[in-house]
């Protein structure tokens, strides 16, 4: 769990140094912020969040990946998230919110038409925590439902108005949605979730814009018949398949709009999002400089 102890510009930051927050995984700590300050553990934070990732549940034995590679514990995976509720729940300081971050429930629901079922299951369970819950759509996600169906079941809403509606209004050439939203849990501090399915050959119509610039980008880069078979076996070029997604250039102007936003008001803003490759699925952006990495967009700003 993540604990923010420092508001912007006091005397925990100073010139020079990194961003002033800690986690409590010691090791976590010294990889990801071995330039921070060490800081006081009588400082009250001001706010705390968990994070999860990967649930997968589906109420089915046990089986492997698409690979054959590694076992899936479909079922086990409730039994972690209530791990994951206990501990939240005993906090000293109690979280402020949960970012999910994407395959909540696996891709087999669909085939013994259990999606809803196992979602309804998966949510019961984060709700008997009491704590706001914040969802990446993965691609796990549309192998179960529909775009308009997440936006109605597994959406959450922008907590903040200190930013007008349209301010950071988002629109689509084709009128699908996109779940791309931001919210702000404290004063200073502003969470990003972006919609990385939102160019993609899965959850959206095939008539859409965003359908056909994906087939398009997917068929340049992957030559074989199969879509979901990756061009190679290793490096970037793994994520031209098509159960991965990008970000279009409508949702890219959005961000750049609302950083800049948050630039004039001095924020420091966490970006969060979905990573078919295995990168880092929450992106940091550090006082002072605005840095956006993806598959697709780099921004940096000093």
């Amino acid at each position: 769990m993540f604990n923010f102890k420092c508001p912007f510009r006091n005397k925990c930051v100073s010139e020079r140094r990194v961003v002033g927050w800690w986690t409590k995984h010691e090791g976590l700590s010294s990889r990801l912020i071995s330039r921070a300050s060490k800081m006081d553990d009588s400082i009250q934070p001001l706010f705390t969040f968990g994070v999860i990732a990967d649930i997968q549940y589906a109420d089915i034995d046990d089986g492997y990946n698409f690979t054959h590679t590694r076992k899936r514990y479909y079922r086990n995976s409730l039994q972690l998230l209530r791990r994951a509720n206990e501990k939240w729940k005993t906090e000293t300081v109690q979280p402020s919110f949960i970012l999910q971050l994407g395959d909540i429930i696996d891709g087999f629901n669909k085939k013994y038409e259990a999606s809803q079922k196992a979602l309804d299951t998966v949510l019961t369970e984060f709700d008997r925590t009491g704590i706001a819950v914040h969802h990446v759509w993965g691609n796990h996600e549309f192998y179960n439902f529909s775009r308009q169906d997440l936006i109605t079941s597994l959406n959450s809403q922008n907590t903040d108005f200190a930013m007008r509606e349209d301010e950071i209004k988002q629109k689509h050439p084709d009128n699908e949605q996109s779940y791309a939203y931001h919210f702000s849990p404290a004063p200073n501090f502003r969470f990003v979730v972006l919609d990385a399915y939102d160019v993609s050959l899965i959850g959206r119509q095939e008539n859409s814009e965003q359908y056909n610039q994906a087939l398009k980008i997917l068929q340049e880069h992957n030559g074989n018949y199969d879509l979901n078979q990756p061009p190679a076996y290793s490096g970037l070029e793994q994520r031209f398949v098509k159960f991965n997604g990008g970000f279009g250039q409508d949702q890219l102007e959005w961000l750049d709009r609302l950083l800049s936003l948050s630039d004039q008001k001095l924020e420091k803003v966490t970006i969060v999002t979905f990573q078919y490759i295995p990168v880092l699925q929450i992106l940091y952006v550090l006082p002072g400089t605005m840095m956006t990495f993806s598959l697709f967009y780099t921004r940096i700003r000093v």
